[in-house]
């Protein structure tokens, strides 16, 4: 039932109501780990039954934090960013939390300096650090001595399951590969991710793991590195297609690079799939957009980024969220039996 009352409801009337006290009341509202289920329930039916709303001001002073929380990068993935991005804002939709986005160069010798800078002034409620930075244990350290909540993202597992959400890119890479040995391929190239970057060792792990449980021995002239852009795609494109025997079939680490190494197929004559195999590692827009759509690994971006802002803003909710999220290969057309 309702209850009906005049003016405006406070934090007062939901701890009386709640038969608790107003600082059980506070944690209910600022997601306290420290409630049991029952008490929590409880209070929020109060809070819902009297359309209570806390005073986003109130609640930023007293935590000494704004409800805000930050992403931090330096990925030259436009794609996989803008991914990450909606994952967190489908988890923080109906909240008061915002989302702010920062760039960082990994390069700076002042890039601890910088993150600190930017946790202190914007105060923020919690951050998710993404790779290849996320494997930078100092910028961890410096959301500890500020008392920020942290998450990092990676391609393997580098933190406890509060902290950490993580794909098994290597085993999706192996899967990927043992596709196209499957369809008759054994002269594979391989484009490699970003020196530094966990994902592309990780990925580049993968295709050897693959090659070898097939007993074909790696060949160091249909491999080349990206930088995860079309542009060195197009590149490395180039390059593996210019080698005698050229490959009948390309894995890139993403699906930018996979696209770029379409463009050069078809800029020299050939054909994909007829040709030329192709498999990419994403499952971007780009995919399914480009012709023929292109096979891929899909990477669940989205979904890791919600539950890592899920772990930042509520504990409680966190504890039935995954940490670790498994990769599955999309077939489309740009692959073909030799």
């Amino acid at each position: 039932m309702k209850i009906k009352r005049d003016g405006k409801p406070t934090i007062n009337d939901v701890a009386r109501l709640s038969g608790v006290s107003k600082k059980t009341v506070s944690r209910v509202i600022n997601r306290s780990p420290l409630l049991n289920e029952a008490t929590r329930e409880k209070v929020e039916a109060v809070i819902a039954d009297l359309g209570y709303v806390p005073n986003p001001q109130a609640r930023a002073l007293a935590l000494r934090r704004n409800f805000l929380i930050g992403l931090i990068h330096d990925n030259p993935n436009a794609q996989m960013v803008l991914g990450v991005q909606e994952g967190i804002l489908s988890a923080i939709r109906e909240t008061e939390f915002a989302l702010v986005v920062r760039p960082v160069n990994r390069r700076s010798p002042t890039m601890r300096e910088d993150v600190r800078a930017f946790l202190e002034q914007q105060r923020l409620y919690g951050v998710l650090i993404l790779p290849p930075i996320s494997e930078n244990d100092d910028l961890a350290a410096v959301c500890d001595e500020l008392g920020v909540s942290w998450v990092r993202m990676g391609s393997a597992q580098l933190d406890a399951e509060e902290h950490m959400v993580a794909s098994n890119d290597r085993e999706a890479v192996a899967k990927a590969v043992a596709y196209l040995v499957g369809r008759g391929h054994r002269r594979i190239g391989f484009v490699a991710g970003p020196e530094g970057f966990r994902s592309a060792a990780e990925r580049a792990l993968g295709y050897g793991d693959a090659l070898a449980s097939a007993a074909i021995t790696a060949d160091p002239a249909i491999m080349a590195e990206g930088n995860y852009t079309f542009e060195s795609g197009h590149a490395a494109g180039e390059k593996l297609l210019a080698t005698t025997p050229r490959p009948s079939a390309i894995f890139a680490s993403n699906d930018e690079m996979a696209a770029g190494v379409l463009h050069a197929a078809r800029e020299q004559g050939l054909s994909v799939p007829e040709d030329l195999s192709i498999v990419g590692f994403d499952d971007t827009a780009i995919a399914a957009h480009i012709w023929p759509p292109l096979t891929t690994v899909r990477w669940p971006i989205q979904a890791m980024a919600r539950a890592a802002a899920i772990k930042l803003i509520d504990p409680a909710k966190a504890r039935h969220e995954p940490s670790l999220f498994l990769s599955d290969l999309i077939e489309r057309a740009s692959v073909n039996d030799v």
